[in-house]
């Protein structure tokens, strides 16, 4: 048997998303944290990874380039994350919502990554009942699945 694939080309520009249904409850569910958190306080630490630091040896600089750039970036993760959230039943995506789904999940991945800690070197290991983040992991993983596939099915076509 094949493995799952949760979204598949069309064809004519389309892809077909076909997640189960508590995947749906689980992006439905993080979707509006993250929305949130972003909303709420920009600054908060957990959010780090979204907003890498450019200039780390000129704090002045930094401060600039932040200024310049992060009401943008949150505004476009704001944008894609509403449009997560209005799709999350979708069977059916065009190219600029697949694009929003990418970038969506991709930030809430690295934002989960930042609470759990994760590090390059960690690998995936089997859920542990007694360990209390074991569900975040889990969904952590599980995101980190589905971008790859969101990423696949957007550059098959090309």
């Amino acid at each position: 048997m094949a493995p799952r694939r949760p979204i598949e080309p069309n064809g004519d520009g389309t892809y077909r998303l076909d997640l189960r249904d508590e995947e749906r409850a689980l992006i439905a569910a993080i979707v509006p944290d993250l929305r949130g958190l972003l909303a709420d306080d920009p600054a908060d630490e957990v959010l780090t990874r979204l907003f890498p630091t450019a200039r780390p040896d000129d704090p002045e600089a930094e401060a600039e380039f932040q200024g310049m750039v992060r009401d943008e970036l949150v505004t476009k993760r704001l944008s894609r994350l509403d449009i997560v959230a209005e799709l999350a039943e979708a069977t059916v995506l065009d190219q600029e919502q697949l694009a929003a789904w990418m970038g969506a999940v991709n930030d809430i991945r690295l934002v989960l990554g930042t609470r759990l800690g994760v590090t390059e070197d960690d690998e995936f290991d089997e859920a542990d009942d007694d360990d209390p983040e074991s569900v975040a992991r889990s969904a952590y993983w599980y995101l980190g699945w589905l971008l790859e596939h969101l990423v696949e099915a957007s550059t098959s076509e090309l």
